[in-house]
């Protein structure tokens, strides 16, 4: 069975059919390569639930000589135990990469292979540790998610759910930044400051917004709902909602040209676009 051509399945937030696609896809994944059946069967057909899942591949990616899988592990057990949200944000990033990502095929890529949706889950582990007071412990993560991913976000940032990174190499978000539901950014992203002021210093990114490649938002600046950021894009100034900024610095160009533009995740800019 080749799993590359198989339709994409609309699935709701449905957690019973979302882990149970998830097995179906791993049984035909050790059918098809069998010398993957270790890492598949210890990732995602040993476990009886998407969070034990999740919180194992944590603490295999993350551990090291100085933290062992086994506290990483218990770590992210307690998480999922105690907050049940995180498994939901888990699955609304899930069907995020699995429905805007054409390269994604199925559910079982992003949690084995992708770095961007491995690296938002321990983000939100950070950010569960930062939460209950344990400041040193969510930093360690943060600094371990850096080394493995390439992925830099800090455990006090305010990330919504339903978020794609795709590819993700190289992103950047600071302390104070937030950033809404059902956004999509590529890699080498910045949402960061201006200087080295404190208190709150980083960007507000809206719902449902779509941020390129390379782009960089930074101090302590909205971008509203719906908008769209060009790719390489320096934006400084307030971005208004269902509106397209591009160039450096960016500056509004135009209507966001959709809806939902990080679920058309459409880049190209209008022929009529003047942004030089």
């Amino acid at each position: 069975m080749n799993m590359q051509s198989s339709t994409k399945k609309n699935l709701g937030l449905d957690r019973d059919a979302i882990w149970a696609q998830l097995r179906d896809e791993a049984r035909a994944a050790v059918r098809d390569e069998p010398l993957l059946g270790s890492l598949i069967h210890a990732g995602l057909l040993h476990h009886n639930s998407l969070e034990a899942a999740l919180a194992y591949r944590f603490s295999l990616k993350l551990a090291s000589g100085e933290m062992s899988e086994q506290i990483l592990r218990e770590i992210a057990d307690q998480a999922y135990r105690s907050s049940p949200e995180l498994g939901d944000a888990a699955r609304a990033d899930l069907l995020a990469v699995y429905d805007r990502d054409p390269a994604t095929h199925r559910l079982l890529q992003p949690i084995l292979f992708f770095k961007g949706f491995q690296a938002l889950q321990a983000y939100r582990m950070a950010h569960w540790l930062w939460q209950t007071g344990r400041i040193d412990m969510a930093y360690f993560v943060q600094m371990r998610c850096s080394e493995c991913f390439g992925v830099d976000i800090h455990p006090a940032a305010v990330i919504g759910t339903g978020v794609m990174i795709d590819h993700a190499h190289s992103i950047v978000i600071g302390e104070t930044a937030t950033v809404g539901n059902d956004v999509s950014m590529l890699h080498s992203v910045t949402l960061g400051g201006t200087g080295k002021e404190d208190g709150d210093r980083h960007p507000k990114i809206g719902d449902g917004v779509m941020i390129g490649a390379g782009a960089k938002v930074l101090g302590n600046i909205r971008v509203g709902h719906h908008s769209r950021i060009a790719a390489g894009s320096v934006v400084l100034h307030e971005v208004p909602c269902c509106k397209t900024v591009a160039g450096v610095p960016a500056r509004v160009i135009g209507d966001a040209g959709c809806p939902e533009p990080s679920q058309s995740m459409n880049q190209l800019l209008g022929l009529g676009e003047d942004y030089l």
